[in-house]
């Protein structure tokens, strides 16, 4: 990705994308549910990703408690989520640092994006609870230059106005992909609504941002682990079935601690 083109720049001033167009995503996957599938599918059809990378993290820095299930335990059922799913891959990217350091996004990002072939192009994807919160992770302003972001909205949250969760200094203004974009998505990918955007910095560095708004998947992992602490109705339904039947069989989420 050439971070320094002129605001003006088309996209043909950059390299085009070559066929490794790979997507981070990152999370706590407490558990994988049908809502990540739905958001990983969404942003592979709609810009024709290679490869969707789930990468469940060791330690989340803005959650200090961490998670509720062991990493183990998690990288296990986010195998079993996206079994047989084309192009879905599990990544270590994100697991536990030997002395338990957080794990940082942008870290991640710029180790993924040294790996990718000349030409390859990398997003970070991520839904849009996680987007709110951009302002607090770690070097925020960066990560839009070390991958393109894909957002994907969830019910009853209202990204209208962007740019106000963006890092400070940062500016978003709409783009048309073949004119602006450094690699847009291609032509005829999908008939899903993708908004592109242009993020720039102050230095005048541009980079590219998409928006994939109105998936209507209301799941929560939250809300799944409170239903099996209080022996609900099972939350199956919200869940790939086999990831439903390792949490049954290895007693998950049984005696978890009240949310905060």
């Amino acid at each position: 990705m050439k971070r320094n083109a002129p605001q003006d720049a088309p996209a043909s001033a950059d390299p085009p994308c070559g066929r490794a167009r790979v997507a981070f995503f990152g999370g706590s996957f407490d558990p994988p549910h049908l809502g990540h599938l739905a958001i990983a599918r969404a942003a592979r059809n709609a810009l024709r990703l290679d490869r969707v990378l789930f990468a469940p993290v060791g330690a989340q820095p803005l959650k200090p408690a961490g998670s509720t299930a062991a990493f183990r335990d998690r990288l296990t059922m986010t195998e079993l989520a996206i079994a047989g799913e084309p192009g879905f891959e599990i990544s270590l990217a994100d697991a536990p640092a030997p002395a338990g350091q957080p794990n940082y996004t942008l870290e991640t990002l710029r180790i993924l994006r040294a790996g990718l072939p000349v030409h390859g192009c990398l997003f970070c994807l991520m839904g849009a609870d996680s987007f709110r919160s951009l302002r607090k992770w770690r070097g925020a302003a960066d990560i839009p230059f070390a991958a393109a972001l894909i957002v994907a909205s969830r019910p009853g949250q209202q990204l209208d106005d962007l740019a106000r969760f963006l890092p400070q200094g940062l500016t978003l203004a709409p783009a048309s992909p073949k004119k602006h974009l450094p690699y847009p998505p291609l032509d005829n990918a999908s008939s899903l609504d993708l908004r592109p955007y242009l993020i720039r910095n102050p230095a005048g560095e541009q980079a590219p941002f998409f928006l994939l708004p109105g998936l209507d998947v209301e799941i929560s992992a939250s809300d799944i682990r409170a239903h099996i602490r209080s022996s609900s109705p099972d939350p199956a339904t919200s869940l790939p079935a086999p990831v439903a039947e390792y949490i049954r069989s290895h007693a998950l989420y049984q005696a978890c601690p009240p949310e905060t």
